[in-house]
């Protein structure tokens, strides 16, 4: 196994908007079975949700600080996601979170999951299971339609 693909395929995993949609297509371009495509980019999506949740605190206060337009932009930002989650949690209940990070389309995924579960208020030791199984699940959405087995709109 060459360990250059293999930290590709997990930094990949780990960064904002790529996550498994972009890990798992890169693993199984560069050759990985689809099951070490699938366990890669899982484990590289998962690496960073404990320290984000930990360090989400401090972060948003830094930003809702900023001065100026980006502050300002980052203020709406943030009461955006809020308001959005909020209607979700509101809809699903405590599946709200794992269905939100199951659903493989931009702007999901353990960031954002993260996210919204900082501004809802919802700590990490329940956070992090709900996170961690909507990965598990998107996982397979995105491998099944990086085989072709599923069509995604």
């Amino acid at each position: 196994m060459d360990l250059g693909a293999v930290g590709r395929v997990v930094l990949l995993s780990a960064l904002p908007i790529s996550e498994l949609r972009g890990g798992i297509p890169l693993a199984l371009a560069l050759g990985f079975s689809p099951q070490a495509a699938y366990a890669l980019a899982v484990a590289g999506n998962l690496l960073p949700v404990p320290f984000i949740l930990l360090g989400l605190d401090r972060g948003v206060r830094l930003v809702r600080a900023l001065p100026g337009p980006l502050g300002q932009a980052a203020r709406r930002y943030l009461a955006w996601q809020e308001a959005r989650h909020r209607a979700w949690f509101r809809r699903w209940g405590p599946w709200a979170l794992l269905l939100f990070v199951a659903i493989p389309l931009p702007m999901t995924g353990a960031w954002t999951g993260c996210l919204a579960a900082f501004l809802l208020g919802i700590p990490m030791r329940r956070s992090f299971p709900r996170i961690a199984l909507g990965v598990l699940v998107a996982g397979g959405v995105v491998l099944a339609a990086s085989l072709g087995l599923i069509a995604l709109l």
